[in-house]
């Protein structure tokens, strides 16, 4: 089987300097869904005919299966084709698919293609308003008989709501014959694919019809609304997925998931909550409302309350975090850590039962187990140029408001007086505390504000 996928347009109508094709949807350009889906098809040949912002289309969506046709000038779908012909194998069907319809799904594509194995197919949908569409047009005993597109349909043929996806199966021995007697008289001055439908009823070919599961399967983009609706249908699919597999969801329509999420037993996400990368969460994992985790793994039964921000962090058992918590790239947190409101963590690691609850900031550090940060401290590991780490060992106090001055290691058990700014290693099992001597200054007055 050969996939061709149209990717040449320029969309006009999006209003932006990027590629339509190129546009995201859960966080992936329109094309790649295409391309992803083809995949599972395992095609011999994958093509895609760029044309607009071709260069950017081609870096984009570069992978070593992919295959290159240009059409250097958009002339229609028919035409578009026929720039993929010297890259197709002539034995084997031909799958057109576009790269602005990203959510077709591959057991409706192999309903398509099933359909067409002797013969040609396409597939179809019946829509209320069918108006800017293509019409199928079938004769008195319900065989196809051609295509019409909207601008050259009569009033009759503008009735019909069977209409055409784009979407065909054809044999790819006949396709060049068929390409070559395309003609460009019609209302669009352009090469229609859909023509070739006649030219195989005229020769006697088996022309069939397949149809999605759903309308949503077809859904086109022409513009930022049409994106945002698709957006919309793709996140509530995925959300009605989730739902039957079991995770609790405050709100389905309120979720977001750009990438993969994968997921335990009695897991619970409440609203406005945005998953990118690969996300892991394990069994009764519960995320708070508006809560962003991008390739991160969370263990089982912690507890994530709302407003985080974590990214390429793993997140140990029965953890306690947020609300306000940032975890950065790197973040390697153990069981029963608590990390509260207005800590950031970044490439660290911290140990068992260790906890930073208020307004901490923890970078390039090794945190041992059952230590406790106290509030307002911070790991100096920058001095300007340079990155230097700290290292608390298990079972240390740290007081608030405290300063470790990277690289600096403070020995198990020791307690860091609140205040302390610690310049050098902190000897185990002792108190280090670094301040200036408390003065009391008597008969000393409050300045008074000048009267003018």
């Amino acid at each position: 089987m050969n996939i061709v996928i149209l990717a040449a347009g320029q969309g006009k109508r999006m209003h932006s300097n990027l590629p339509k094709v190129l546009h995201p949807v859960a966080g992936k350009a329109l094309a790649q869904h295409v391309i992803d889906t083809a995949r599972t098809l395992a095609p011999e040949k994958l093509i895609v005919v760029y044309g607009h912002g071709g260069d950017t289309v081609r870096a984009t969506l570069a992978a070593a299966d992919v295959a290159w046709a240009e059409q250097a000038q958009q002339l229609g779908t028919g035409h578009a084709v026929a720039q993929a012909l010297p890259e197709l194998g002539a034995a084997a069907q031909t799958l057109v698919l576009y790269g602005d319809v990203p959510l077709t799904t591959a057991a409706t594509l192999k309903r398509l293609l099933q359909a067409g194995k002797d013969g040609l197919s396409i597939l179809t949908v019946d829509l209320a308003n069918p108006s800017g569409y293509g019409r199928i047009v079938r004769d008195a005993a319900g065989s196809v008989q051609c295509i019409v597109e909207e601008k050259d349909a009569t009033a009759e043929q503008k009735g019909i709501r069977e209409v055409n996806t784009g979407i065909m199966a054809i044999p790819t021995a006949r396709l060049a014959e068929w390409l070559g007697k395309l003609k460009n008289d019609n209302a669009q001055g352009e090469y229609y694919l859909t023509d070739i439908v006649a030219l195989a009823v005229a020769e006697g070919l088996p022309v069939r019809t397949a149809q999605p599961e759903g309308e949503w399967e077809v859904l086109g983009v022409n513009s930022k609304v049409q994106l945002a609706e698709l957006e919309r249908q793709h996140q509530r699919n995925i959300a009605d997925q989730l739902l039957v597999a079991g995770v609790r969801l405050a709100d389905p329509a309120r979720i977001d998931i750009r990438g993969e999420l994968t997921y335990g037993r009695d897991v619970a996400i409440d609203v406005g909550c945005v998953f990118e990368g690969k996300v892991e969460l394990a069994d009764a994992v519960e995320v708070g409302p508006y809560c962003v985790l991008k390739n991160v793994k969370v263990g089982a039964g912690t507890r994530i309350a709302a407003f985080c921000h974590f990214e390429d962090a793993v997140i140990g058992p029965d953890g306690v975090l947020g609300p306000y918590a940032r975890l950065r790239p790197g973040t390697e947190l153990g069981p029963e850590v608590h990390i509260g409101n207005f800590v950031e963590v970044k490439k660290s690691t911290i140990g068992a039962q260790s906890k930073a609850n208020h307004l901490a900031y923890i970078g390039d550090a090794e945190i041992g187990q059952r230590v406790n940060v106290g509030a307002g401290t911070i790991t100096c590991n920058y001095d300007g140029a340079n990155k230097f780490k700290t290292i608390i060992e298990d079972d240390v106090f740290i007081g608030s408001d405290t300063q470790l001055v990277a690289p600096v290691t403070v020995g198990r058990g020791a307690t860091l007086g609140a205040g302390t700014t610690l310049t050098k290693n902190a000897p185990p099992d002792a108190l280090t505390v670094s301040r200036a001597k408390q003065i009391t200054l008597t008969g000393w007055e409050r300045p008074q504000k000048v009267k003018k």
